[in-house]
């Protein structure tokens, strides 16, 4: 049975600043048949590198806007999907419909859908905590891994600032998604602040946003709930999987100031992730990192050796 959604109506994307990409649409998901999802396809095709940009909540693909630029300037190709219920991706009416496999299973069906290969997996918040779960089920396809605070949860206790995050989110049906992002993004200007409400004309469409903070595998008053148990088994098997198994190479960049995935967070996954190297500090930065993206996007292919 189709899933009953809504789009975002072009003109809601007119004129934002910093984002010249053109957009390219995929219906056809194994799975998620009369779904659109938006995804940005920059660089030549047959670039021997892709850089898979994989935003979290409540962001897009306006976040990579800095960073695409670098990438494909060293002839790379990068490519960035709007989750479905973000960007200008279609957004499923039922807030019930967004659960961790929706998302990682549209994301599995995106990569395979385009034979993604030699791939750089570009993860920041769900971003990374989809996409690292999908590495143990495609190590043939993911070579590299460029993360920016992010996590694999596995039931540990929540730490203050994302318990604050989730109470928020809580408190307002209609949660302000620009003024969250620029409260804790203080390079940002009005425009840029409003390119990340674009895709949210009123409440309705913001059903992505109200559900990932629940779907997160840490507990509340001491147990999980259904929707977070969801996705653990994969993210313990996954954790275990890049521990022992992972053979790539691995780039982590962390905003120094971010209170809902802390400095120390990132480091316990740095040391889940076999042969992560000391990471790349962004001082000034919180919780989202590619805002500061071009000289991250730089030492990362310095540290891959992919800048010549």
């Amino acid at each position: 049975m189709p899933i009953a959604a809504q789009r975002t109506p072009e003109a809601c994307f007119a004129d934002l600043p910093g984002y010249p990409f053109a957009a390219n649409y995929l219906e056809d998901l194994g799975g998620f048949e009369g779904l659109r999802m938006h995804y940005l396809d920059e660089g030549p095709k047959n670039a021997e590198v892709t850089f898979l940009c994989l935003h979290g909540t409540p962001s897009w693909s306006y976040l990579y806007r800095k960073m695409i630029p670098v990438f494909i300037q060293y002839g790379h190709r990068a490519v960035a999907p709007d989750l479905f219920g973000f960007g200008k991706s279609d957004k499923p009416i039922d807030d019930s419909t967004y659960r961790y496999h929706f998302h990682r299973d549209s994301l599995r069906q995106f990569i395979e859908r385009l034979d993604l290969q030699n791939i750089c997996l570009v993860g920041h918040d769900w971003g990374g905590i989809l996409g690292l779960s999908l590495v143990m089920d495609m190590p043939e396809r993911v070579t590299r891994l460029l993360l920016t605070n992010t996590s694999m949860p596995f039931g540990e206790e929540p730490t203050p600032g994302f318990n604050t995050w989730r109470a928020e989110n809580r408190r307002q049906y209609d949660n302000p998604v620009g003024s969250w992002i620029g409260s804790r993004t203080p390079i940002l200007s009005k425009a840029e602040i409003a390119a990340y409400d674009a895709p949210f004309p009123d409440a309705s469409y913001k059903g992505g946003v109200r559900r990932f903070p629940e779907l997160i595998m840490r507990p509340e008053n001491g147990a999980l709930s259904e929707s977070a148990r969801e996705g653990l088994e994969t993210s313990l098997a996954s954790r275990k999987w890049l521990s022992t198994e992972w053979r790539g190479e691995s780039f982590m960049a962390i905003g120094m100031k971010d209170v809902v995935i802390t400095p120390e967070r990132m480091e316990w996954l740095r040391q889940v992730i076999r042969g992560c190297p000391s990471p790349f500090p962004v001082e000034d930065a919180g919780h989202y990192v590619p805002e500061w993206g071009e000289p991250v996007a730089r030492a990362a292919l310095a540290h891959f050796g992919l800048n010549a």
